[in-house]
């Protein structure tokens, strides 16, 4: 097991498995402990009695199992057919050993996992204005594939991020239903950037029902790039470049079927919104190592003095101490919010609806008939004037829409 040629017995036949290196154990002062299947400390379970001495217990074989497979995670195939239990503290165990802080091994390692027991690794997750986060893990964060909620809010998106294609993939199309990207600089062209792919090939959010677009430079231009969202319920729209009026309140209904809310929607509250998952630790380990910036050491070579000053960490540096967009209280934005929602189909007829197109040509018709009487009226005088026309005239959705009003 010292690096060299490794042999597996396999069904009855034993094979050659190569390319394979396994982890080895941090250098110890005992020889015998060089040795990787050697018992370490790992292995042991120290107490103490109570009269306070020291007492120490070996770890079963299952435990110190899942210790050497989560320190050689990046070897493992795959871990579909797995009981959700075993693989609940495998994840455990590679969370402890900091195994997903590596930024060679976490994608890999991520994307086994998440093969395998799916939203349980991370259903729900929220970097409401921790853009360092985003940026950093951007390898990782891709891998989450069965998302159903996903908070991006303040992270700096802008109009083309690389994120994009990750939101409006087949993988995330049948299981995401909460986005939220407000106040991220979002423009008219990254919204209809964002949903091309939607809208060309008709694949990807086929689930979304709540989106929130909320402090972004985005007018009303905009809003037919939504149509393409076929179970769109809830839309915030606070904040941006659309003002409250009939125009809009029609064009919203004709266009994506939802209605202005006069109350403010809770379910944009962001309060139940938070990360939640095997992996919940894990993103917050990623946030603290992040803050913890290595200290400046001196260079000799004039060179690499130069690469540390302009690499990475003052590119880190900086977006550390960036101020993220912070969304003011309700007190003060609440002449700024335009939230939107789909009614009930058995409570439409009692909503206020806006006038749709049907409306005005339904009231177009009608002017014209009254015109129509008024000619017939001047041109023989000696008729009595036409009655009102009658309701019979109208069909069953007309009468309905009319009730309406």
């Amino acid at each position: 097991m010292d690096c060299s040629t490794i042999y597996v017995r396999e069904r009855g036949s034993l094979r050659r498995v190569s390319d394979i290196v396994l982890a080895q154990s941090e250098p110890v002062s005992s020889c015998r402990r060089t040795n990787p299947l050697v018992l370490r400390k790992e292995h042991f379970i120290f107490t103490y009695n109570a009269e306070g001495s020291l007492r120490y217990t070996t770890k079963s074989l299952f435990d110190i199992s899942l210790l050497f497979v989560a320190d050689n995670i990046h070897h493992v195939d795959s871990l579909v057919g797995f009981p959700e239990q075993i693989g609940e503290k495998l994840f455990a165990t590679a969370e402890e050993n900091h195994v997903f802080l590596n930024v060679d091994i976490s994608p890999k390692a991520l994307q086994l996992f998440g093969d395998a027991y799916g939203e349980m690794v991370l259903g729900s997750l929220c970097l409401r204005n921790r853009f360092p986060l985003l940026h950093e893990r951007m390898n990782d964060i891709k891998t989450f594939h069965s998302l159903k909620s996903l908070d991006l809010f303040g992270c700096r998106l802008g109009d083309d991020h690389e994120i994009f294609p990750h939101l409006t993939s087949s993988s995330l199309a049948c299981c995401l239903t909460y986005l939220c990207i407000g106040g991220n600089g979002l423009s008219d062209i990254g919204l209809q950037r964002l949903t091309a792919p939607i809208r060309m090939m008709k694949k990807g959010l086929d689930c979304l029902q709540l989106l929130d677009l909320s402090y972004n430079p985005i007018s009303e231009r905009a809003v037919r790039y939504l149509t393409c969202l076929p179970k769109l319920q809830n839309l915030d729209l606070s904040g941006t470049g659309l003002k409250l009026c009939s125009k809009l309140k029609t064009s919203m209904f004709d266009l994506l079927g939802l209605l202005c809310s006069e109350k403010p929607l809770d379910i944009f509250d962001h309060l139940q919104c938070k990360t939640e998952g095997w992996a919940e630790q894990v993103v917050n380990q990623w946030e603290t190592n992040g803050l913890q910036m290595p200290k400046q050491r001196k260079m000799e070579e004039s060179r690499t003095s130069a690469l540390h000053f302009f690499g990475r960490q003052k590119f880190v540096r900086e977006v550390l101490n960036a101020a993220p967009f912070v969304r003011e209280s309700y007190e003060e934005d609440r002449g700024d919010r335009l939230q939107f929602y789909k009614a009930a189909a058995d409570s439409r007829m009692s909503e206020k609806w806006p006038p749709t197109k049907a409306h005005r040509q339904d009231r177009h018709s009608r002017r014209y008939i009254t015109k129509r009487q008024r000619d017939s009226e001047k041109h023989d005088r000696s008729q009595q004037p036409t009655k009102r026309l009658c309701s019979s005239a109208f069909s069953a959705e007309d009468m309905d829409l009319l009730n309406s009003y």
